[in-house]
């Protein structure tokens, strides 16, 4: 190649080269200059937004302030109507109606003149303002006067308070103020006009905070200004306008409200401006962290998963888990634990808060034993029972399993128990137990009731003999028999009759037995208790006991088994005379039987149900029934007494209610025990 073609080839490759570059070079800054146009466009964006919300957020605010002036002045002419109808309470007096617009005047400032008016709309009374000299000529108030005249026509039209459209009184030495007459019908005839100053409603029912850093106006429909409060625009500032109709009964009215704002300052803006400038740089940042923050979301969710597994397996069981640290400190119980005891876990992890659930008189023991615990003794595997004190009190028995509590790096860091409340398998193992008893019970009833049977059957023929012999020997007697043999014919006809009772006795028994149907007989209850009292008396002569019987007047007879009704009534004097034999009872000892109308039967009070029945009490003045030995009182088989077979009552008991009547007790006063029971009368 030669020279010349060397030196025209050398500036074609330098300049391909240097134009490569230069186009490598545009590329780059270009990819930033876009960038930078990028964020500068969202700037002036997020500038502007801004800028237009401060200015939606003024104007809107001012809407809502211009509402609630709107709002205020509705709510002020009706509140002045009202005081205007209330002039006419005390009537057609004149001079009271003077005072009533005089006070109402010194009220309102917003008002220059209060008048009475007939039908024909001339004036009767007015009344004008004591804050202002007197602007309305009277010369001019005439019924004429077309203001009133067009207020008063709409208001006999509508029936209620109607308002004029506004009109312009000039005052002396120049200018003027804009009126607005109200007029209200009366019911005695006659009109009330109210003379608005516009100026003054301005004043005195918008709140003053509107007319700060602003202009309020009335102004009319077509934009007519009629009055305006408020400051003047300042330089610099921008015009916000909110305008309002107030349509009133007659007449209408426009509220405006001129804000001056200033215009939106870019500072602000420019601020958010760059805070979106450092966020947009911050998104590689949060790029580089996203991969690290799912990791950690990842392992969050597997923990939070976890951790509610293992909450669901802790709230579902009904062992009771309790944590404690090395010092005894309560770290952990769930929620089994704080049902059974009944306290919140608050309580039971209070710092300064001992166990609450140890009961007083067990609490010592609980401490050795926690000690024991603190000092690394070892509690037995296969648990330990204690008691536990519920929240109201009431103590429980437990199950308690002690384990170790071992963390992550083999070292001990408290103890981990669990409690089984075992009162519902106590419960359930003296129901059991119960049960048994009256598998016992019933089945020594059952052989009770065969020897009564056997009894009855073996001692008939006996008994028989003996009434046969007793026939025999009155026989032998004599009816004749005088002296010893008197004496000896009255015994043994007291024994035939003994012999006799003791048969239709065994007979009643026989029949109770084997649940036969008994023949019931009309009995006078003195028959009943003269049948008993040779028998009460014995026992009661060798106790020292006196007996007292009373019975009403005129009682009806007892329908019922005489023998059976016999038998409880001897059963219950024999209970009570032995219950006054007791070591413990000091003081007279008076058994007293009584026969009474019924006062209530089975919870009745009805007159003509407590008719029917009557009353048999025998009251003792022993030493009374407790609470425990009231429960069991009725019980087959319970007895108080080393000799008794616990049949007695129940048996009582069971007689009375075959009767349809009620065996009842209740202490007697000063000391003893009263046993009622009731049977149906004739």
């Amino acid at each position: 190649m030669s020279s010349d073609a060397l030196l025209t080839v050398a500036p074609q490759r330098w300049a391909r080269s240097a134009y490569g570059r230069l186009r490598s070079l545009w590329q780059r800054w270009f990819l930033w200059l876009l960038l930078a146009v990028l964020v500068s466009v969202l700037l002036v964006t997020v500038v502007w937004l801004a800028g237009r919300h401060e200015v939606e957020q003024v104007q809107a605010q001012l809407d809502r302030d211009t509402a609630d002036a709107v709002s205020d002045l509705r709510s002020g002419f009706q509140r002045n109507a009202q005081s205007l109808r209330a002039t006419q309470a005390p009537g057609t007096d004149r001079a009271k109606w003077n005072d009533a617009a005089a006070a109402l005047l010194r009220e309102h400032r917003e008002w220059l003149r209060l008048e009475w008016r007939d039908a024909a709309l001339r004036p009767v009374e007015a009344v004008n303002t004591p804050y202002r000299m007197r602007l309305l000529d009277e010369a001019s108030r005439g019924p004429e006067q077309s203001d009133v005249m067009l207020a008063c026509a709409a208001a006999r039209k509508l029936g209620a308070g109607a308002y004029s459209p506004s009109h312009y009184v000039p005052i002396a030495g120049g200018g003027g103020i804009e009126v607005m007459e109200f007029c209200v019908p009366i019911d005695a005839g006659g009109f009330l006009v109210a003379s608005y100053s516009l100026r003054d409603a301005l004043i005195e029912l918008v709140g003053p905070t509107l007319t700060r850093g602003q202009e309020v106006a009335f102004t009319e429909t077509d934009g007519t200004r009629l009055v305006a409060l408020g400051s003047s625009r300042r330089v610099g500032t921008r015009v916000f306008t909110s305008q309002q109709l107030i349509d009133l009964p007659g007449a209408a009215l426009m509220l405006r409200v001129d804000g001056w704002r200033a215009a939106p300052d870019l500072f602000p803006n420019m601020l958010t401006a760059l805070v979106t400038a450092i966020s947009i740089a911050l998104v590689s940042v949060l790029v580089l962290l996203a991969r690290d923050t799912r990791r950690r979301l990842r392992a969050e969710r597997d923990l939070a998963d976890a951790l509610a597994f293992r909450k669901a397996m802790e709230d579902s069981v009904i062992t009771g888990l309790r944590a404690r640290d090395l010092q005894g400190r309560i770290t952990y119980v769930n929620p089994a634990f704080c049902e059974m005891v009944g306290f919140t876990p608050d309580e039971l992890m209070a710092d300064n808060a001992d166990a609450p659930y140890w009961p007083t008189e067990l609490a010592h023991e609980y401490q050795q034993r926690q000690a024991r615990r603190l000092a690394g003794g070892m509690p037995p595997r296969e648990g330990f029972e204690s008691v536990f004190m519920r929240k109201d009190g009431t103590r429980f028995p437990v199950l308690i399993f002690e384990a170790p509590l071992i963390n992550a790096h083999r070292v001990q860091t408290g103890w981990m128990s669990a409690f089984i409340d075992v009162s519902e398998q106590r419960r359930i193992e003296e129901l059991s137990r119960a049960s048994q008893e009256r598998l016992q019970a019933s089945a020594r009833l059952a052989t009770v009731g065969e020897m009564a049977s056997l009894l009855s059957h073996e001692l008939t023929q006996p008994l028989a003999a003996i009434a046969s012999y007793a026939s025999g020997s009155l026989n032998l007697l004599g009816p004749n028999a005088k002296g010893d043999q008197g004496e000896v014919a009255m015994a043994v006809k007291r024994i035939a009759e003994q012999a006799d009772r003791a048969g239709q006795v065994i007979r009643s028994v026989h029949d109770f037995v084997r649940r036969r149907d008994r023949t019931r007989e009309a009995v006078a209850p003195q028959a009943l208790i003269d049948a008993v009292l040779p028998l009460v008396r014995l026992q009661a002569r060798k106790l020292g006991v006196i007996i007292e019987v009373v019975l009403e007047d005129r009682l009806p007879a007892a329908m019922c088994d005489r023998t059976l009704v016999e038998q409880v009534l001897l059963n219950l004097a024999r209970n009570a005379m032995q219950a006054m034999d007791s070591p413990d009872n000091v003081g007279s000892r008076v058994l007293r039987l009584r026969v009474a109308r019924a006062v209530a039967v089975g919870g009745s009070t009805a007159a003509d149900d407590a008719r029917r029945w009557l009353e048999f009490s025998v009251a003792d003045l022993g030493c009374g029934i407790s609470d425990d030995v009231a429960e069991r009182l009725f019980t087959p088989f319970f007895t108080t007494r080393a000799d008794g077979m616990g049949l007695g009552l129940s048996l009582c008991r069971t007689v009375v209610e075959q009767h349809g009547g009620a065996l009842m007790h209740e202490p007697n006063r000063p000391r003893g025990t009263i046993f009622r029971f009731t049977l149906p009368s004739t």
